[in-house]
């Protein structure tokens, strides 16, 4: 884990929300999305403080299973990709506006297998949908950013279909919150939290 900040350029008050978010079914109570965005200390904090989100576990996707550990994945020969997973309650926060945070504060999407000195494939930004309908909401909006201009860079995210979701160590989960301290949180993730605080609050789940 590198000690560079790494937060997206423009303003995300500037940014559009997705054209395309369609409503949950009327007896949805809960989802799951998986998001790769770097480090998952960072990503796992910010979702952590989202009004809605009902767990966030972090965990390896796109390889296999025999080789989902953290000294596997960190030689990038294995395929998997640091993630989330997200659940969350549709009522009250939909799956395009869990994107919006995730390609305005949680990551920078222009970075092509990397955030900041965080450099490999399992450091990519991926959206691991499980369903068509997910790969439509991710692909309709990151061609409405490239098409707004959003970033001075394209979009590198990749949408790929979810086979399977590996939870990390247990000494990962929750990594920000029971080590706040630990230089790359202060340094990392602990801007991203601040930064959705400061431009989103009405998102924030109340303390």
């Amino acid at each position: 884990m590198s000690l560079v900040c790494t937060l997206p350029g423009p303003a995300p008050a500037s940014f559009p929300d997705p054209a395309f978010d369609p409503p949950p079914a009327v007896d949805a109570t809960r989802a799951e999305v998986v998001l790769a965005g770097g480090c998952f200390w960072c990503t796992e904090a910010v979702y952590r403080q989202l009004d809605g989100v009902l767990e966030v576990v972090s965990g390896y996707s796109g390889g296999a299973a025999e080789t989902a550990n953290y000294k596997a994945v960190c030689t990038d020969t294995t395929g998997h990709a640091e993630v989330i997973r997200i659940a969350y309650d549709p009522r009250r926060i939909s799956l395009g506006q869990l994107l919006k945070v995730f390609f305005s504060v949680a990551h920078d999407p222009t970075q092509f297998n990397r955030q900041g000195e965080d450099v490999g494939t399992q450091y990519r930004s991926a959206v691991f949908f499980s369903d068509e309908l997910q790969r439509e909401v991710a692909a309709r909006y990151i061609a409405r950013l490239d098409a707004a201009g959003v970033f001075p860079a394209p979009i590198v995210t990749t949408l790929e279909p979810l086979e399977a979701f590996h939870p990390a160590e247990d000494y990962h989960q929750d990594y920000a919150a029971l080590h706040p301290d630990q230089p790359f949180i202060r340094a990392a993730a602990l801007p991203k939290v601040e930064k959705l605080r400061k431009v989103w609050p009405d998102k924030v789940r109340p303390k």
